[in-house]
């Protein structure tokens, strides 16, 4: 063993004694829960503006805009950070992960100013998503339309 391996090996157990160690089934049922939960929530709002009427497209927008509203309502109000230090992945999953990683930059950079700070960090993280997400479904749309389907 090389002295470089060696010097790397007491790090890993330098570190590894300080560390707790990971509960990965309690931390993965964690997520399960919460992840699930949050979908739960969906699907209830889903069944009650369905027997208000709505159908189809509106019904699977509206639910996506209220999802959407009360994450970065949770998100301004604290509440989401707690909730994702609690459940990790389970919280990002959902749409309302998605809208929490849009607005907690703009939240936490608000003290720069409303655009270098507020608007250009909004999309530090949600920005390749939307690029990479646009340009794809442009991709496929366009070989659709070559191919002639």
């Amino acid at each position: 063993m090389t002295e470089r391996a060696r010097q790397y090996k007491n790090y890993l157990a330098y570190v590894n004694g300080f560390a707790p160690p990971t509960q990965h089934f309690k931390t993965c049922a964690r997520a399960f829960m919460v992840g699930g939960f949050i979908c739960c929530i969906g699907q209830f709002l889903r069944e009650m503006l369905a027997l208000a009427g709505l159908t189809g497209d509106m019904l699977a927008g509206t639910v996506s805009v209220i999802l959407i509203f009360f994450g970065v309502l949770l998100t301004g109000l604290g509440v989401y950070d707690r909730i994702g230090k609690h459940a990790g992945a389970g919280s990002i999953v959902p749409i309302t992960g998605f809208a929490n990683s849009v607005a907690s930059p703009a939240v936490e950079f608000k003290t720069e100013g409303v655009v270098y700070g507020t608007a250009a960090k909004m999309f530090v993280v949600a920005g390749p998503i939307l690029v990479f997400g646009v340009s794809a479904g442009a991709a496929v749309g366009l070989l659709y339309w070559l191919l002639g389907l």
